[in-house]
């Protein structure tokens, strides 16, 4: 392949990276480059500007608010809005929802669903994992009992990301205990938070932070209209969403400001006669880490290359599986470089630098890089089978 953009991708580029850089607000993208965003308010602000210019959803069909964009154009797209600091659209309205209704749904539930989805006026979450089916999805317990024309639902869900702000859930839940296989019995169904029976219980992570959920059904009516396909279907739709998930989770442009970001630091942190960034020990780590940095970005173009022929690569685990060991080194040289002002975590009684207390909670956070969208275990089977041959 060759490296190297075109003149038309590199046209696009610029048209990007002028957009991303212009339209969304200084104090926005400050504010997640800093891991400090308002939420749901930046998001919300963000995704409502990208879907006014027709950049919120270039992924899904044309129809739709789509882009007839090649696989290079979209890899453009995503990377310059990491590299500006601008947050992506909701992955559960943009990457998840939104497709699996665009492609499976009733010309009705497109019509319902899929604008206010595109301009973030619904806030989707996402409910697949349950107390005792995380890993093994197949076995959840959720159940969907058909009473006229409503499914009554009850069950649990868990580690539901932003379900504080949701309005809507998309949910897999058993309409066939009976099936045969244990998969065959899962429909896909749309649940309104503000339903009669529906609880959210938050849950406290490492990094002191809400961001996941509990949630609860109790004998929650849901309209038959609200199922997306075919009943007893839903694993099908659920594999096509958790494709979209896996993609585009390398975040390269990310991982490259907070190298870009360490060495300003290191710059400024005096060690002996010069500063950290002269340190011979310090130096070599960052070269590692950008090095490898690269050489995932080049795998990623690859990739991105290669996908033009609409079949899957089974390289692109090997760009989650770096992507997400890349992304935690990378949090983990911040802290490193905050040092004992790391320990002051949202004290602002304390002397110690904004960034320095952002960096431990963060650090913490991504922990979670290498579970979700296919742990890192998974991503080395796959490795192993698909390309290795092992």
């Amino acid at each position: 392949m060759h490296l190297k953009l075109s003149d038309e991708d590199v046209a696009f580029r610029e048209e990007m990276r002028t957009f991303f850089t212009t339209e969304i607000p200084k104090e926005i993208r400050e504010r997640a480059a800093a891991g400090t965003s308002i939420w749901p308010d930046d998001m919300i602000a963000v995704q409502r500007k990208l879907n006014e210019h027709g950049l919120a959803v270039p992924k899904w069909p044309a129809e739709w608010g789509g882009k007839d964009w090649t696989p290079v154009q979209k890899h453009i797209w995503q990377n310059e809005m990491n590299l500006a600091s601008v947050l992506e659209p909701l992955a559960f309205n943009a990457d998840m929802v939104g497709p699996v209704i665009a492609n499976f749904g009733s010309q009705e539930l497109k019509e319902r669903f899929l604008p206010p989805t595109a301009n973030l006026d619904i806030w989707w979450c996402q409910g697949f994992s349950e107390p005792e089916a995380g890993s093994d999805l197949a076995s959840l317990k959720t159940k969907a009992v058909r009473d006229g024309d409503h499914y009554v639902v009850n069950g649990q869900k868990t580690w539901t990301t932003m379900a504080q702000y949701a309005d809507w859930i998309f949910a897999l839940v058993r309409t066939n205990p009976d099936a045969p296989k244990r998969q065959a019995g899962i429909s896909f169904l749309l649940i309104d938070m503000k339903s009669e029976g529906v609880t959210v219980r938050p849950i406290q992570l490492i990094d002191g932070g809400f961001e996941v959920n509990e949630v609860f059904f109790e004998n929650v009516r849901v309209p038959v209209e609200n199922l997306v396909g075919e009943e007893n279907a839903g694993w099908g739709y659920a594999k096509f969403l958790l494709g979209n998930e896996r993609a585009g989770v390398t975040r390269v442009g990310i991982t490259k400001n907070r190298l870009t970001l360490a060495k300003e630091l290191a710059a400024k942190t005096p060690v002996g006669d010069g500063t950290l960034l002269q340190d011979p020990l310090f130096a070599a780590r960052l070269a590692e880490l950008e090095n490898e940095l690269l050489a995932l970005e080049l795998t990623q173009l690859r990739v991105v290359a290669a996908s033009a022929d609409g079949k899957p690569d089974p390289v692109s685990s090997v760009l989650k599986l770096r992507g997400s060991e890349l992304q935690q080194a990378s949090t983990e040289l911040l802290a490193d470089l905050a040092g004992v002002d790391s320990l002051a975590v949202n004290a602002a009684d304390i002397a110690s630098p904004g960034w320095a207390q952002e960096t431990v909670p963060t650090y913490l956070n991504f922990r979670k890089v290498s579970i979700y969208s296919g742990s890192s275990e998974v991503q080395r089977t796959i490795i192993a089978s698909s390309i290795l041959g092992l």
